[in-house]
């Protein structure tokens, strides 16, 4: 679909932050909160905006104990459905936070959550490895997270750290 100039400037701002409210935006961009109200149903009407997730930093929090793996998966692709149906049924399990067709020497990238490194084996072993055309997979653990979907999430981002110079 070809967005116009106007409306990429509300998903940018958007993506950037998701509680900006639609007057903000009506600023920013010098329209009426109404059209951009307008805009935005008619973006998640046709399912360009997908969601607005909060980006939780679950390091900080006690009692919410989770590991996350990545998993490299090399796939035979089916006659005539390619990667899409093996990616159907993977995606398809709870466990699987994301999955990502990719370039390169692996097929499929995925992303899982479980509580312990065991629950990840097991779902590798007896979920994933499973899957008629699954050739192999290689199994990454998740030790921390620095920064997701362009936010750091440990740190200050303020501080400069570059060397000061002078004469």
């Amino acid at each position: 679909m070809k967005l116009t100039s106007e409306e990429i400037e509300i998903l940018t701002i958007l993506e950037e932050s998701h509680k900006v409210s639609a007057e903000d935006i009506a600023k920013m961009i010098n329209s009426t909160s109404e059209k951009v109200e307008n805009t935005i149903k008619k973006l998640e009407e046709e399912n360009i905006i997908v969601s607005y997730p909060a980006l939780i930093n679950w390091d900080k929090v006690q009692g919410k104990d989770t590991i996350v793996a990545m998993i490299e998966v090399k796939v035979t692709p089916k006659r005539g459905v390619g990667f899409d149906e093996v990616a159907e049924r993977i995606y398809r399990f709870p466990e699987v936070t994301s999955l990502y067709l990719m370039s390169g020497t692996f097929d499929l990238s995925i992303t899982i959550e479980g509580r312990t490194m065991q629950e990840i084996a097991t779902f590798v072993s007896n979920k994933l490895s499973t899957i008629e055309n699954v050739v192999s997979t290689t199994t990454h653990f998740m030790l921390k997270k620095y920064k997701h979907d362009g936010v750091i999430l440990d740190g200050n981002e303020d501080t400069d750290r570059r060397m000061v110079v002078s004469p």
